[in-house]
């Protein structure tokens, strides 16, 4: 096969390009310039986009004797990942860019442009196994549980996983993919992994978004609507957070009060008990299959609603044009934005982004 190698800069893509090319395959590595933002150019800067990543690729490249390229996706990235992670946070929700940048970038503009110029897939470094099943290519969990990148990779369609290549999914542990990576003399191999967002070099969300979003005083309020605090911007607050409250009326019991809600319309922070956290019901109407989709109506599967949240069993029901998911135990702390994957055993069914949520513990009257 033609194989376009998606190579950022870490161990993990460039273990997956030298797989690639041991298996015979017609490997083309590329790497992606995502940000233009000043930060993310210069060297030293945090993230997984950065100058010292494009290099550290080209080295790898070099080393398996393949062409490599830098392919500009700055624009693409900052329309349908960064402004996406503008407007979720000021609707008030909390979106993960890292399944926007798969959605969008790496398995849709980076597909397409492979595709047209002739290559049979793009190669990742992403832990998740492919399996050809009876109904077509099926996306499944990586062997090592602690490394597994499903979740991340359930925005993936049947027609994306067609064309994609994960050689690492059947990798017992990465520290076997780091031994490999120095057996084949690449200078990558005990490169540290990046936890960073990309596009925030700093690290410094919360200032990153007061920039972006803008920050304005509003109240903190309890489940009954009286203000216990006040804020410097709700943007700054997500569901399930404890620290940083500055609260200035105390709980009646003196137990610590967690976000419950954000309202960005009235920007205002709901707070409560930790079990009012308790979420009996998640749904949402932006949804996707990872191949064939199931009959329309409820089934059996397990959910996940974080990157490394373990997954619960649950009943989800499809039906005009909503997926909803109730789970056998209620999910601590969902919150809008945040995306749900739905498993059958290994197998990634899909996926949805929640847009509603309903509290297991009922508001006092």
């Amino acid at each position: 096969m033609r194989i376009l190698a998606a190579m950022s800069g870490g161990v993990d893509s460039a273990v997956a390009a030298a797989r690639a090319v041991e298996a015979g395959h017609d490997v083309v590595g590329v790497h992606l310039a995502l940000s233009r933002a000043g930060g993310t150019l210069r060297a030293g800067s945090r993230g997984c986009c950065t100058i010292e990543d494009a290099m550290d690729a080209r080295r790898a490249a070099d080393r398996l004797g393949i062409p490599f390229y830098v392919w500009d996706f700055s624009e693409r990235f900052r329309d349908d990942v960064i402004d996406d992670f503008i407007s979720e946070y000021r609707a008030g929700r909390t979106p993960n860019p890292c399944m926007r940048c798969n959605e969008k970038i790496k398995f849709a503009a980076l597909l397409e442009r492979a595709l047209e110029l002739g290559f049979d897939a793009v190669c990742t470094g992403h832990y998740a196994t492919l399996i050809d099943g009876p109904d077509g290519r099926e996306l499944h969990r990586a062997s090592d549980a602690a490394k597994d990148q499903s979740y991340v990779l359930g925005v993936l369609t049947a027609d994306q996983l067609a064309h994609t290549y994960f050689p690492l999914g059947d990798t017992p542990s990465k520290a076997l993919v780091r031994a490999e990576a120095e057996a084949r003399g690449l200078t990558v191999a005990h490169k540290p992994d990046s936890h960073d967002i990309c596009f925030i070099p700093d690290g410094d969300t919360r200032g990153w978004l007061a920039d972006k979003v803008g920050a304005e005083q509003g109240p903190i309020v309890d489940r009954a609507g009286a203000v216990v605090g006040s804020h410097e911007g709700a943007h700054a607050y997500t569901v399930g957070q404890r620290r940083g409250l500055q609260l200035g009326t105390p709980a009646p019991d003196g137990k610590p009060r967690f976000v419950l809600e954000v309202r960005p319309v009235s920007n205002t922070v709901v707070v409560g008990p930790k079990e009012a956290l308790a979420t009996s019901e998640i749904s949402g109407s932006r949804y996707t299959w990872a191949g064939r989709a199931p009959e329309p109506g409820e089934f059996a599967c397990h959910v996940q609603i974080r990157a490394h949240a373990d997954p619960v069993p649950a009943r989800a029901m499809w039906a005009d044009g909503t997926l909803s998911v109730v789970p056998d135990a209620p999910f601590d702390g969902v919150a809008p934005g945040q995306t749900a994957v739905l498993y059958d055993g290994t197998r990634v069914i899909g996926q949805f982004t929640i847009d509603r949520t309903v509290s297991a513990v009922p508001v006092p009257a």
